[in-house]
Parts: structure tokens; C-alpha cells; sequence
């Protein structure tokens, strides 16, 4: 492994953390640690704002590879440094992030210049925020099976189709749509990668999908005849595949380890509770909990050792690496939450003590994750599939049989 933090990485911490604290304290009080993972209908209006201010500080688009739109870039171990500063100082899930980390190194790989000229300088101003039209009610983890269509008229596609579990599309301005762009076409063939405007009434509707915390992160959306732009087509028609395919390798990298250092906030805070309760002296409990600290040391220093390149084995190691993160984390953090309500005992199933303070039944934090981190082996990739991917693309075993469309 060759991935360490030298001289010009820590004066780069010291920048990035003062400009945290100073900015955090300087009008944007309200929005620490709030949106995050499991809460991110919270202050809404107040992240759009601290998106905009993370614009005019130069902290969008680190991790491009060119500055030519407004962005400032960094290093790798700089990228690093500013993630995990941002998790420390418990700064407001961000808004936008599918804009910054999935669509612009997307448009950047695979988009013309003209549409980088259009969509990247928005990003970067944190002003233009996007959601990701994916997953379908039939079509989630064999995204292949999309039926959202878009038909070719003049210089528009019309798009009709539903989309589901999609984060942000209540707030967000655009959506990147994997639609079928041929007719008759099936699985990989005949799809686009389109860029749709979501301000359109009567053709866009987003519907919020009430979830077991009571709260509604993700939406359907419903697409009847919306339009976009033959010329927002990115890697050209019937190209949809290749191009939604390397977007989703954008999806993990330096995130990963900024995700790893709010896990460690969230297990002292379990830790904290133990003790607290007299769980801790519970010799099963306390097992679980040491467990639970060195599995989150080993995720990070694989996450290390993946960026810093020392996987080993080539490119069939590399791509497996973001399955294997992905299924290291979803079920550690599914057992945190177990453990975040375990170590609280009986008062860990029911509500607050205080009724005046909050309404019945609302969730504590430690009841919200739990329940939340129930959907950590599904989103983004469940676990059979990342299996799947690491048994064929890493160690070549026969493809899994599939029954016909």
C-alpha cells in the first residue's frame, strides 16, 4: 500500500478545517449534522444554501479531473483529507452530491464539451442540484430491465416511464434517465442516458415513498410525455449502458472513507450508551462492540489500500473492489443499529420519555438507525448482487442462469 498524507496534505487539513468552522459558525448554525443518511428530508432550504456557500469557497469538484468549470481540484490524499474533515466537523449531508460525484465525472468521461460547458459550471456554483433515474418497480438490482421509454421527436425525446427509490427528486433540477431509446430492444441494447429537466407539471410527477422511520428520503417519479433535449444524450443513442455502467464506478471511492469516520461517530455514540446503561458489562455486548471496532479499522485500511492502488490482481481485482466495500459496510452497519437499540434494553422499543418534548411515537437517533440501516444490504447494490459480481468478474465463475425476458 502507498497511500499516506505528507506535508501539503495536512496544511491542506488545516485550510479545510478552518473553513469549516468558520463558515459552519458563520450563519449555518442550523444545518450541522443535519441530512444525513436516514434523515434526509431535514432543512432542506438551509442545504441548498450551504451548498452554494461550499460553491463560493471552491470545495465542489475536488475529485474532477479538470478544473475548467469553476472548481477547484486536489490531489487524491486531498480529496481524502477533505471528506473525512467534513464528516469530523458533523458538517450537513450533502444535497449535492449526485450532481458533483456521479454525474459530473460521468459527463466528463463520456459527455461532449458542450454539454460540460452547460451543466458542469452550475455544479460546481452548488446552484444546479440532480437525482438519478434508475431503478424501476421491475428493474432495481438487474437494471438491465428498465421499461421507461423515450421517443425520438425532432430534436426532443419524449420520455414516459416510472422510476422508484429515487433520493432527492423532490429537490432536485434534473435527473439523469436510463431509458429504452430502440424499439423492441431488450436488456442491455437500446438504451439512452438522458438528462431531463424535472420542472415540467403535468409530465413529471414525484410522489414520496413513506418509509419504516416515518419519514420519506426517497420518491417515485412518474414521467408522461416529459421532454428532453436530443443534444442531452451523453455517449450518444443506444450508448445508455456503457455509460450507466461507468457511472456507477464513479459511485464509491474517497466517499468511503468519509462515510467510515460518521460510522465511528455513530459507534462511540453506541459505545457512549452502553456504558451508560451498564450494557458494557454484558460480556456478549461487550464482544460486540470490540468487534465492531476492528471490523470498522479493517474497512478502512482496505479502502486505503484500494485507492492507494495495492489491491493487486490487475483490473478484475479493481473492479471488484467496490463490491467488496459495499458488502464489507452494509452489514456492519445493519449490526450497529442492532447494537444502538440492544444496549438501551427495553427502553430501546418504545418512545421518549418526554411526550411533551416530542409526538408520540416519533424515533429517537438510535431508533432511527436501526431501522434505517434494515435497507443498508438493498440500496445501492444488494448484497447478492455485489456477490454476483465478485464471483464473475473477479474469480470467472459461470454466469448465474437467467430465465428469458
Amino acid at each position: 500500500m502507498d497511500f499516506g498524507f505528507g506535508p501539503d496534505d495536512e496544511a491542506f487539513r488545516t485550510e479545510a478545517r478552518r473553513w469549516l468552522a468558520a463558515h459552519l459558525a458563520g450563519g449555518h448554525e442550523g444545518v450541522h449534522g443535519r441530512g444525513r443518511p436516514g434523515s434526509e428530508h431535514e432543512a432542506v432550504a438551509e442545504r441548498r444554501a450551504w451548498e452554494r456557500e461550499l460553491g463560493r469557497g471552491g470545495w465542489i469538484g475536488l475529485g474532477w479531473d479538470s478544473d475548467a468549470y469553476g472548481n477547484r481540484r486536489a490531489t487524491l490524499t486531498q480529496q481524502v483529507v477533505w471528506a473525512e474533515e467534513y464528516a469530523r466537523a458533523r458538517a450537513p449531508g450533502r444535497c449535492g452530491h449526485i450532481g458533483e460525484n456521479l454525474l459530473a465525472p460521468t459527463l466528463l468521461a463520456y459527455g461532449s464539451e458542450e454539454q460540460r460547458a452547460e451543466f458542469l459550471p452550475p455544479i460546481a456554483r452548488g446552484e444546479a442540484l440532480w437525482c438519478q433515474g434508475y431503478s424501476e418497480p421491475d428493474a432495481g438490482s438487474d437494471l438491465a430491465g428498465v421499461r421507461t421509454r423515450a421517443v425520438r421527436d425532432g430534436d426532443t425525446y419524449a420520455v414516459t416511464g416510472q422510476k422508484i427509490w429515487t433520493s432527492l427528486a423532490r429537490e432536485a433540477d434534473w435527473c439523469f434517465v436510463l431509458a429504452r431509446t430502440e424499439e423492441g430492444a431488450r436488456g442491455h441494447r437500446g438504451l439512452s442516458f438522458l438528462l431531463v429537466p424535472m420542472d415540467q407539471p403535468g409530465r413529471v410527477e414525484v410522489r414520496p415513498i413513506r418509509q419504516l422511520t416515518g419519514t420519506s428520503e426517497f420518491n417515485e417519479v412518474f414521467f408522461d410525455g416529459a421532454r428532453a433535449r436530443a443534444a442531452h444524450v451523453v455517449g450518444g443513442e443506444g450508448q445508455g449502458w456503457r455509460v450507466a455502467m461507468g457511472l456507477l464506478g464513479f459511485e464509491r471511492g474517497v466517499s468511503t472513507l468519509a462515510q467510515q469516520i460518521g460510522f465511528a461517530q455513530e459507534l462511540a455514540s453506541v459505545v457512549r450508551e452502553a456504558v451508560a446503561t451498564g450494557a458494557v458489562r454484558d460480556a456478549v455486548v461487550r464482544e460486540r462492540l470490540e468487534r465492531s471496532w476492528a471490523e470498522l479499522r479493517v474497512m478502512r485500511w482496505n479502502a486505503l489500500r484500494t485507492l492507494g492502488g495495492g489491491a493487486g490482481g490487475g483490473s478484475a481485482i479493481a473492479a471488484g473492489a467496490p463490491s467488496v466495500a459495499k458488502l464489507l459496510w452494509g452489514r456492519w452497519h445493519q449490526r450497529l443499529g442492532e447494537l444502538a437499540v440492544l444496549v438501551r434494553g427495553a427502553a430501546g422499543a418504545v418512545g421518549p420519555a418526554d411526550w411533551s418534548a416530542r409526538a408520540p411515537y416519533e424515533l429517537d437517533e438510535a431508533q432511527r438507525l436501526h431501522l434505517f440501516t434494515r435497507a443498508d444490504t438493498l440500496y445501492g447494490g444488494s448484497d447478492e448482487v455485489q456477490r454476483n459480481i465478485i464471483a464473475e468478474r473477479v474469480l470467472g465463475l459461470p454466469r448465474e442462469a437467467r430465465g428469458p425476458r
